[in-house]
């Protein structure tokens, strides 16, 4: 299988762990505060990463160090807390269609900041994006009046911190190999998640005995090890064989799933959402698709 082939396999793949995600990131926060549920996250799928890719972080080049701290608290970090905060008031498939800005972010900060080049019609593809990522909003607003959309802001802030994050990645830390960047990630932000942890009220007898604690904690346990530690590494390695565009695009897809899981789960959706979604399809064709030679 060539890197072309690979590339939308990963695509497919991460779609279908991360559009996952927003539904256990609910379910996590049914028996935990979203600062527990951000913290249990990164420290489970630290243990984790840090346990299988330990004798990776040796192969980091020491003048890397500081992006792989960067990429760390950018990518991971502060989204685990801020994804967790913003679905206490606004549902799961309302979060994930908001995180559909992560490849219009990438966009602009690539060009911006990074100087990596972008086609025109990569730009075409996420402006057509974006208008789906729009109707799917203003749609969910509609249908959802009761829901707080000032916390949608803070999936916004996480769209912005991902799309810097995948533009160090591949300007940055193209040499290094997936599993030590995500490894290395772990290392610089589960100590810190530590600390969040403790002063949480986590470790008292009403968070134990209080109801759903452990239901949650098995969500949890499911996001940690497919939504982030396996999610990771095959994201660094997504970036690696394509384009930070590319990469990001999986935020186009993730929200049929999610939107599909929130259905399940009683949440609604219109005809004019589903509409939204076909149209950011079309935006991820025009992304990815070839130029002719």
């Amino acid at each position: 299988m060539n890197n072309y082939q690979k590339k939308w396999v990963y695509l497919l793949v991460l779609s279908l762990i991360w559009g996952s995600s927003f539904i256990l990131i609910k379910k996590g926060l049914i028996g935990l505060t979203a600062l527990q549920m951000g913290a249990l996250r990164i420290i489970i799928t630290g243990l984790i990463l840090i346990g299988v890719g330990f004798k990776s972080l040796k192969t980091i080049e020491k003048k890397n160090y500081k992006w792989i701290v960067a990429t760390g608290i950018l990518g991971t970090f502060f989204p685990a807390f801020l994804f967790a905060f913003a679905e206490t008031e606004v549902d799961s498939a309302i979060a994930s269609i908001l995180n559909s800005l992560v490849p219009l972010n990438t966009v602009l900060f690539g060009l911006a900041i990074f100087k990596i080049t972008t086609t025109k019609r990569q730009v075409t593809g996420v402006i057509v994006g974006l208008i789906g990522t729009m109707i799917l909003i203003a749609s969910g607003a509609h249908l959802n009046p009761h829901q707080n959309y000032l916390y949608a802001g803070l999936v916004i802030i996480a769209t912005i911190m991902y799309a810097m994050s995948v533009n160090i990645i591949k300007k940055h830390l193209h040499n290094e190999t997936p599993l030590a960047i995500a490894s290395g990630n772990f290392v610089s932000i589960i100590f810190p998640a530590f600390v969040i942890l403790f002063f949480s009220d986590f470790f008292s007898k009403s968070t134990f005995n209080g109801d759903g604690f452990y239901i949650s904690i098995y969500y949890i346990v499911l996001l940690s090890i497919f939504g982030t530690a396996i999610a990771k590494v095959l994201f660094n390695k997504l970036v690696h064989i394509s384009s930070p565009v590319f990469a990001s695009s999986v935020a186009y897809v993730m929200p049929l799933v999610a939107v599909l899981w929130g259905v399940l789960d009683g949440e609604r959706i219109s005809f004019i959402q589903a509409m939204g979604g076909v149209i950011i399809l079309i935006g991820v064709y025009l992304v990815n698709k070839k130029s002719k030679a």
